[in-house]
Order: structure tokens, then sequence, then C-alpha cells
């Protein structure tokens, strides 16, 4: 999980410096499409047994993928990366409430606790100045409840039905979703991408590192850990996207966001931290 977000946060400075090349949701045609071929290589056995539940479930996943991804990486063109990066975060209070609300599974007390201080530590990383709020924001903040869904979605599906193929089936929808979309959106098809070995190199990267190896990871690895402590694991991204922007973008760390990565850090260490309480006699 730590190495996926790390992964991930290196994602946003790539995303940040492409998008002045490539149209964000076309952007995500060519990463999920590259993501896509490059599994259905390795993995062509198990489609075999993609019947109609797999079928199903992979379409759901890939759409909340899907929205995730375009709010975010739309989001990215009016903010900075590493406010993107950081924002993307909010997943991490909005998880244990979703399974509360869907599932009726009250969290325990540490998971609140420690998400309501990795709350406080994305507020440190990413309000500055005058604390407003601009498009670039609210599109990321939304983004971070559909990848919210997303994570619940994955645990409720991967208890019975093997990840390796999901993972394979999500991408590729979200990829169909995206070229559907990406008309839409961005208008006609950027063919000028196709003769930049910048942006080819900018899209595989994306693709097979962002986008097919982290998900692999994802998948295989929520099948053995509950959704609220998976979503404080990946929420290491906004540390990593922070750091990334600033070493490669020139964004500057200040000291509060310093105190911020801190906190996260602490509210992970709490999560995995479980303490028997014992009750005092009477």
């Amino acid at each position: 999980m730590v190495l996926t977000a790390a992964i991930w946060g290196s994602g946003f400075v790539v995303v940040k410096n492409s998008l002045d090349i490539v149209p964000p949701i076309y952007m995500l045609s060519f990463r999920f499409t590259a993501a896509s071929i490059a599994l259905c290589a390795i993995f062509c056995k198990k489609l075999r047994g993609a019947n109609r539940s797999y079928l199903f479930h992979g379409g759901v996943l890939g759409l909340f993928l899907f929205l995730a991804y375009a709010f975010q990486t739309v989001g990215c063109v009016y903010t900075t990366a590493g406010k993107n990066a950081l924002l993307t975060t909010i997943y991490v209070v909005l998880v244990p409430l979703i399974v509360w609300v869907l599932y009726k599974k009250k969290p325990g007390a540490h998971v609140f606790a420690a998400a309501l201080l990795a709350f406080a530590g994305i507020a440190l990383l990413s309000l500055q100045g005058d604390l407003s709020v601009n498009i670039g924001d609210a599109l990321t903040l939304v983004c971070g409840f559909f990848y919210a869904v997303h994570i619940v979605f994955i645990e409720k599906y991967t208890r019975a039905e093997d990840p390796i193929l999901l993972t394979v089936l999500q991408l590729a929808w979200a990829a169909v979703f995206s070229w559907v979309a990406a008309p839409l959106y961005d208008g006609v098809f950027p063919s000028h991408v196709l003769a930049s070995r910048t942006a080819l190199a900018s899209m595989l990267y994306l693709g097979l590192a962002c986008t097919m190896v982290t998900f692999f990871l994802q998948n295989l690895c929520q099948k053995y850990t509950a959704s609220s402590t998976a979503a404080l694991l990946l929420s290491l991204e906004s540390v990593f996207g922070a750091a990334a922007s600033a070493m490669f973008l020139g964004e500057r760390m200040t000291p509060r966001m310093i105190a911020g990565c801190v906190i996260l850090f602490c509210a992970i260490a709490l999560a995995e931290i479980k303490v028997p309480w014992r009750k005092k006699r009477a």
C-alpha cells in the first residue's frame, strides 16, 4: 500500500507537466488503455473466468475509478500538483463514514481518531494564504469522494472474487469510459501527442507504473486489509506528491505543510496500532 502511494505521488508531477500537451480526459484514455493492454497480455488466461458477475463488478469499479481520475485530472489543470495530491486524500475521512452508512459497520474509535488526525494533517498541508478554495480544489475534493467509494467497493468485491481479474476488468472499463467521454469534453483527438516522445513516455509511465502496477497492488492488498486502514495508508500519496512537486516543480513546502506531513504519518500509525482497552471493574 505504501509503495502504491509512493508511485501515485510521483504521478502528480507527470500529470501536471503533461497537461500542456495532452488534454485531461484523453490523458486518462491513454493511461488506462496502456495499463489494460499490458495486464491483458500478462494475465490473458485469467480472462476466461470473466463471467457476468466479474464483468458487472469490474464495470462498477471502472466507473468509480474513471470518475475519480476525471475530476482529479481536470482539477489539476486549475490548481498545483502538490495541492491536487493533498486534497485528493480527503477519502481518508470519507471511507469509514461510507462503510458506516452502507453496511452499518461502525469503525473502531481508533479509526475515527486517526481519520480526524489525518484530516487535520491534510488541512495543514493544503490550506494556504486566504484559505480560499478554487475550482481546481473543489473538483479535487469531488475526486476524493469517488476514490472513497472505489476503495469501499474494492474491499467488498475482492472478498469473494479474484483481485487480479477485477483489476484487469476495471481498468479496461475505465479505458472505455474515458474514450467515450474524451471527445465530449476535450474535442478532437490530439494527434500531435503521437509525435511527441516526451508525451508518449509520460503516458507510458502513467499507464504502466501509476495505473497498472498500483491498482494491481491495491486490489491484491485490499483482499487482506480493511478499507479504512487502506485509505489511511494510501493517503500517503499526498506526502509523496507534495514532496515530488516541491522537488521537481519547485512548489514550496512551508513549515506548516511539513507539520501536516508529520501529523499524517502519526494518523497512519494510530490506525495500525490497536490498543486493547479493558473495562474497569465496578
